[in-house]
């Protein structure tokens, strides 16, 4: 994860500076402290995914800018997943298209991971479809249980979590829609 962590690190203060952003304006920004966003770019502290996507919003730049483009492994997780503490593995399965202004990812939730996500950039669209396993998806403030095969849609501007609480891991993929970004 030692590459991960500093690839991170290097994409956060390339788009801080494009930006021309202090740390203290990116912290007000995205309400991550400027402590921890000086960890990370220095490659000290592996964001959560929690964490990446409030960077992400304040930037109003895909999660996958972060995470880079690999292809999906035959087991999870492998060198390409960006795992953090809550338990969530997330690999771009397509990154950001421009052009069409989505990407996707395939995301991993152990037995007991609970990830919350701060609302993301106005207009923002997610569609879920578990692939393998249930999970429990938080919206429009209340719990939903998908199993596999179930699909939801849900504007991402507003609070929402996933969350595991069976006993074997479940696997879900995530298309997120930019509005505007499409060609």
């Amino acid at each position: 994860m030692q590459a991960d962590r500093v690839a991170i690190g290097q994409q956060l203060r390339r788009l801080r500076r494009e930006q021309q952003w202090s740390l203290d304006r990116l912290a007000m920004e995205a309400g991550v402290s400027k402590a921890m966003l000086g960890q990370i770019e220095r490659g000290e502290s592996m964001p959560t995914v929690s964490t990446l996507w409030k960077v992400a919003s304040a930037f109003r730049t895909p999660l996958s800018y972060f995470l880079g483009a690999a292809t999906l492994p035959a087991v999870a997780p492998q060198p390409g997943w960006h795992q953090d503490a809550s338990g969530m593995a997330v690999q771009p399965l397509f990154p950001f298209d421009p052009a069409l202004g989505f990407e996707m990812f395939v995301i991993d939730l152990q037995p007991g991971a609970l990830s919350e996500s701060a609302p993301h950039s106005p207009g923002v669209v997610e569609d879920v479809v578990v692939v393998d396993g249930e999970m429990a998806l938080f919206v429009d403030g209340e719990w939903q249980v998908l199993t596999a095969g179930d699909g939801r849609r849900f504007a991402a501007d507003q609070p929402h979590a996933y969350r595991n609480d069976a006993e074997r891991p479940a696997r879900f993929h995530d298309l997120i829609h930019y509005p505007g970004a499409g060609g």
